[in-house]
């Protein structure tokens, strides 16, 4: 903010003014130099147009992860991106708590790493969704137990693989989870005076808020900060994202698991006979051993098959597939 005039100064710069001394136009045309503090303990490396091409890739990232999530923790997943900013990793680090769930990812092929912090309350809320439970935080935070973090690397994991198609427009990246930490003591990966970028997400899972942060180096993403800009990163878009949404949507169902069941065929017996049986005992069923099986997939009648073994196993063999006109 510029100097304020005293009543005095206001006075004699009119009668400046008026008396001819001093020209308005001079005034105007006066620049001067405006000098700006520089803090070379944490030189500006990252533009307001890298953190905003950040939040955009984030921004993917989270609806990725709103989508994939609920198959694994049968739970309503929701994800926004709340902010950007830049810090010196000490900061970063000073402000964590004990315990903390730090992932430490290879960004492959970029060199370094980079980090990823979730919130206990939000490890807590997956180990017991992924356990039977409702998806309830822990009254108080402790220590998580070697079983907890193995259920927690897991969830991570997924979230790597998630990670490669946001970025795919800046760069093919391969993100490797190297190893869980819970003590910010063991995860200093750069430099404390080294900056970094982070991009803070928003988390509810059911009725559980909490932040995920994801903490990117510049030593990490120097070699491509060149292309973190809007109008790199809208030029790479491709015109078939349909196309490969659609692949991705199949992929994910190709992996879903359903029951198969063939049926031998059916009887009407007694409770008394049923409570009689014992090992050797016949049941008569009404098919006969040449008719073909119906098999199920789930409710649906999908296949019919011929009974049979496979080693030391039952198995079927299918003869014919039912069409859905049929």
């Amino acid at each position: 903010m510029g100097e304020v005039l005293s009543q005095s100064e206001i006075d004699s710069l009119l009668n400046a003014l008026s008396s001819g001394e001093l020209d308005a136009e001079d005034i105007k045309t006066k620049d001067e130099a405006q000098v700006r503090n520089y803090d070379f303990a944490r030189p500006s490396k990252f533009s307001k147009e890298h953190l905003r091409t950040l939040e955009i890739i984030y921004e993917h990232y989270g609806r990725l992860l709103s989508t994939n999530l609920p198959l694994y923790l049968r739970k309503n997943v929701s994800v926004t991106t709340a902010s950007s900013e830049t810090v010196v990793f000490s900061e970063f680090s000073n402000a964590l708590s004990n315990p903390v769930i730090l992932g430490i990812v290879d960004f492959k092929p970029l060199k370094g790493s980079m980090m990823i912090e979730l919130s206990p309350n939000l490890g807590f809320a997956i180990i017991d969704r992924m356990l039977g439970g409702k998806g309830m935080p822990i009254d108080k935070t402790r220590e998580f137990s070697e079983i907890e973090l193995v259920i927690i690397e897991k969830i991570m994991v997924l979230c790597m693989q998630l990670m490669k198609d946001p970025w795919k427009n800046v760069v093919d990246i391969n993100p490797v989870l190297e190893r869980l930490e819970t003590n910010p003591q063991f995860a200093q990966i750069i430099a404390p005076n080294d900056m970094i970028a982070i991009v803070t997400l928003n988390i509810t899972i059911g009725d559980v808020d909490g932040i995920m942060n994801i903490c990117l180096p510049f030593f990490t993403i120097e070699e491509v900060i060149e292309k973190l800009n809007t109008k790199f990163w809208y030029s790479r878009m491709k015109d078939n994202d349909e196309e490969d949404f659609s692949v991705y949507v199949e992929s994910l169902i190709r992996r879903a698991e359903v029951p198969v069941t063939a049926y031998l065929g059916k009887s009407v017996i007694t409770v008394n006979d049923f409570a009689g049986l014992q090992c050797g005992d016949i049941i008569r069923l009404d098919t006969k051993a040449d008719e073909p099986l119906p098999v199920y997939v789930g409710n649906i009648k999908k296949f019919m098959a011929a009974p049979g073994k496979s080693g030391d196993k039952y198995a079927c063999r299918v003869t014919s597939v039912i069409r859905e006109e049929e």
